[in-house]
């Protein structure tokens, strides 16, 4: 379950901010905003030359406001198109992925909802799977989001993840900890 942390800037928070205050003025839905977000990250994961044109200091402004163009015109809602033109304005577009990333994050909060990783030795389930899911959502008091997955070196038990926290149950910590208690 190896994950790598990447701290979101302020200014990244501040764009998110910006993000959601356009869907709770009723400008555009929280369903459409997301949609278009996910669209433009999939350019930047999928198109090597967009994300080098983007992230290039090389390539001016007005450069980028025309890929902008030429690549999302009509196919995202004004307000994202415009986002993206102000962040390329500001030199900002760079950020587009930790934005939204905050933006999740924001989101989920207005949602309730709390996403987890729950990872298992086997396959569980269904009824394994509500049960987890339903002390979890107790526990937290949210509207728990799983994301599952197996991992056989756990031996046994269960690790789950919950923001930062990692709670590890698996035979394979009591193991490996009981060892450093010999040693």
């Amino acid at each position: 379950m190896e994950k790598t942390f990447e701290k979101i800037s302020q200014v990244s928070k501040n764009y998110a901010d910006a993000l959601i205050a356009v869907a709770k003025d009723g400008k555009i839905s929280f369903e459409k905003l997301t949609a278009d977000i996910n669209t433009v990250c999939e350019v930047f994961e999928t198109s090597e030359d967009f994300r080098v044109a983007m992230e290039s200091p090389a390539v001016d402004g007005d450069k980028k406001i025309e890929i902008i163009n030429a690549i999302f015109e009509g196919k995202l809602s004004p307000e994202v198109t415009n986002f993206l033109k102000i962040l390329a304005e500001k030199k900002r577009i760079c950020d587009f992925m930790q934005i939204r990333s905050a933006y999740a994050e924001k989101l989920n909060e207005i949602n309730n909802i709390q996403p987890v990783t729950i990872v298992s030795a086997v396959e569980l389930n269904r009824d394994k799977k509500n049960i987890i899911v339903e002390k979890l959502a107790q526990k937290t008091g949210k509207n728990v989001q799983p994301v599952w997955s197996v991992d056989e070196s756990i031996v046994a038990g269960l690790k789950i993840e919950i923001d930062d926290n990692v709670i590890d149950m698996s035979l394979k910590n009591r193991i490996d900890k009981l060892s450093k208690n010999l040693k």
